[in-house]
């Protein structure tokens, strides 16, 4: 009985010490945490919270919004074109005609109706109207407009005085400032789309005649004449085109300096015409490459190539060769940060330039003059004469070659015409300024030949007839 009593103690102990063998080595090691109930976090997929942290730090712009869209008009342009005629409209002795509908938007400038919107907005039209946000419609007359600037001036009659948008200085505008473009796209009336300024200056012709504000805001058609306003709802700038391989907004809208539209309108309410004032110098923006090439150490300016004779700039002293660094204090890096300055100017303006000239800095006070000088297609770059140029060659009338034309250069020299021949007629229109130049280029079919007359340097009268 005590063997068996020994035999099973020592199997309890021997199983014991299996059992804490295989606890302490041998078990696999299950760890349990104990954690707070928590939410998982999401990281957000844009940095909008570090550029605004706050809602009270982001623009307010319905005060903007509020005042610039009962200010801004739809415009509606009615134009009769001939349609194709039939048998029995040839039989009748009839011409069947057909209207066509453009829409556009405008912006009102004063109590009294006047209105400013897109020359192309209103070209062609036959019957003009303009609704306003409060529903009413009245017929409007163009007052005037420009082509060059895509600007025109309309009136309304109304029966009470009208919301208008105060002007701003465009020069003024900031890139990355925020805008509101307002206009009436795809025929929504009274549309608000707010952006940046991207870009100021912005040239699309590729020949330095333009100098738009370049905004992201939503622009489509419809838009065209539209107002772009500040936070505060002044005018900046006339919504004019959109960059678009769609014909609808993929991110690029540019509008006309409220500068350049103010200038416009102003000289067509007290002119009738546009003073466009010039400089009076040809050139182009420096860079790395245009230094090296034309021996400066300039990278940033104008380099002044030529200067017009008898303009403002020649009368000021300005050489080729000079370097124009800002103009009224503010910096120019290309060509159209000058032109667009100058585009908001009269003449008789005075502006001041900071140019280099052999590595020194000057002022220099140049008085801005009409614009008497004109790119003649295949000739070259003419000008108004004056009476001494045209009693040297015997010429009673036209205007005087001054610069020809690359391509063509080699031509005019062989056949004895050269800088100072007088052109005296352009298809068989008689030329005694640079303005009756232009209107004999511009009323020219585009099947009829160019025929011109002139009197070369030797005195001698001839004619040529270009296809």
């Amino acid at each position: 009985m005590k063997k068996i009593f020994s035999l099973v103690l020592v199997s309890a102990l021997g199983g014991a010490l299996t059992l804490g063998a295989y606890k302490l080595f041998l078990e696999p090691e299950n760890k349990i945490e104990i954690t707070a109930d928590s939410n998982p976090s999401f990281l957000p997929t844009s940095n909008i919270s570090n550029v605004f942290n706050t809602a009270a730090e982001a623009p307010d712009l319905t005060t903007a919004a509020e005042n610039t869209v009962n200010a801004v008009v739809h415009v509606k342009n009615v134009t009769i074109s001939t349609g194709q005629m039939t048998f029995q409209d040839l039989f009748l002795g009839r011409s069947p005609q057909r209207a066509q509908m453009g829409t556009g938007s405008g912006v009102i400038i004063n109590a009294d109706g006047y209105i400013i919107t897109n020359n192309h907005v209103i070209n062609n039209s036959d019957k003009l109207t303009v609704t306003l946000n409060n529903n009413k419609t009245y017929d409007a007359e163009i007052v005037g407009s420009d082509p060059k600037t895509d600007i025109a001036l309309l009136k309304i009659d109304a029966d009470e005085d009208l919301p208008y948008v105060t002007f701003a200085d465009s020069d003024q505008a900031k890139i990355g400032e925020w805008v509101l473009a307002v206009g009436n796209p795809f025929n929504l009336t009274s549309t608000v789309t707010a952006g940046i300024i991207s870009a100021k200056a912005r040239d699309l012709s590729g020949n330095s005649t333009q100098s738009f504000i370049q905004t992201d805001a939503a622009v489509n058609p419809g838009n065209s004449g539209g107002a772009l306003v500040n936070t505060n709802g002044e005018l900046i700038g006339i919504n004019t085109a959109i960059s678009s391989q769609t014909g609808s907004y993929i991110g690029y809208s540019f509008a006309v300096p409220s500068n350049i539209a103010r200038r416009v309108i102003e000289d067509i309410m007290e002119y009738g015409n546009v003073q466009n004032g010039i400089l009076g110098i040809t050139g182009g923006a420096l860079n790395s490459a245009a230094a090296t090439d034309l021996g400066v150490n300039d990278t940033e300016g104008i380099y002044v190539a030529g200067v017009v004779e008898d303009s403002g700039a020649d009368k000021a002293g300005i050489k080729e060769g000079d370097i124009i660094k800002e103009i009224d204090r503010i910096k120019v890096s290309k060509f159209s940060d000058l032109t667009g300055h100058i585009g908001a100017k009269r003449v008789d303006d005075i502006v001041e330039l900071k140019i280099s000239r052999d590595g020194e800095l000057k002022t220099v006070n140049v008085k801005l003059t009409r614009n008497e000088t004109l790119n003649l297609p295949l000739v070259g770059m003419v000008k108004n004469a004056k009476r001494e140029d045209l009693k040297s060659l015997n010429a009673t009338n036209g205007i005087k070659i001054i610069e020809l034309n690359k391509e063509y250069e080699s031509y005019w020299k062989k056949n004895g015409v050269d800088e100072g021949s007088i052109i005296t007629s352009i298809n068989d229109v008689k030329i005694n300024t640079v303005d009756d130049a232009q209107e004999a280029i511009k009323n020219r079919s585009s099947y009829e030949p160019l025929r011109i007359e002139l009197i070369n340097s030797k005195g001698e009268k001839e004619r040529y007839n270009f296809r």
